[in-house]
């Protein structure tokens, strides 16, 4: 018998030695408690549990399982999350929860718009419906439309807050300045792009011409 036992012995040792960086759990097999008890440490080696102890448990005296962190239970049968899954999420493996639609992160414990929130919005739950609540200088239900107050003329679009993003010919804060290849002469104004407005006896493309009199 001791030939059989002292490898036994060791070999759990070896497991315990492997495990000992885990906060470990002990639940008694046949306790009243739902969920296990902590019992004081007491290794038998000749220990059997019937059933066995789930999920890398190791049975230290009869029907007595030592369960590794993330299992509980009689024979460490239930898997847990701490913290625990949130929202109705259900735990599959220690620290992963699988989340019902709508809600999202590592314990189920954010709120998840369809398509998420862009541009650093966040998405929120109002009146049990998802909005996402955008950042300043943007919109839309995805808080994808950037918003620039000054608008921008002349075909073009917002492209950032406050940033027009201007079609060949105009330039400025919210493209409404023209631009004129050539400049307008004698303080003629560029008003489209090309197109000089000419003053006083001065005309032509770049107001250049001295009118006839």
């Amino acid at each position: 018998m001791e030939v059989q036992t002292a490898p036994r012995f060791c070999a759990i040792l070896f497991i315990l030695q492997g495990l000992a960086f885990l906060p470990l759990q002990l639940s008694e097999a046949r306790s009243k408690a739902s969920r296990g008890v902590v019992v004081p440490f007491v290794f038998d080696p000749k220990a059997k549990c019937i059933p066995p102890c789930q999920h890398v448990g190791l049975c230290i005296r009869n029907n007595t399982c030592f369960c590794s962190r993330g299992y509980e239970g009689d024979i460490c049968q239930y898997v847990t999350c701490y913290p625990k899954c949130k929202n109705g999420g259900e735990c599959l493996r220690p620290g992963k929860c699988r989340c019902p639609p709508g809600v999202g992160g590592r314990y189920c414990h954010k709120a998840t718009c369809d398509g998420g929130c862009l541009n650093g919005g966040e998405c929120l739950s109002v009146n049990s419906v998802l909005k996402c609540l955008c950042s300043s200088g943007w919109m839309g239900s995805r808080c994808q439309e950037a918003i620039c107050p000054q608008g921008c003329r002349n075909g073009g679009n917002c492209l950032a807050p406050g940033i027009c993003n201007c079609p060949d010919g105009w330039v400025g804060g919210a493209c409404h300045l023209a631009v004129c290849d050539i400049p307008c002469g004698h303080g003629g104004k560029c008003i489209a792009p090309n197109v000089c407005r000419c003053r006083g006896s001065y005309t032509g493309p770049q107001c250049k011409q001295k009118k006839s009199e």
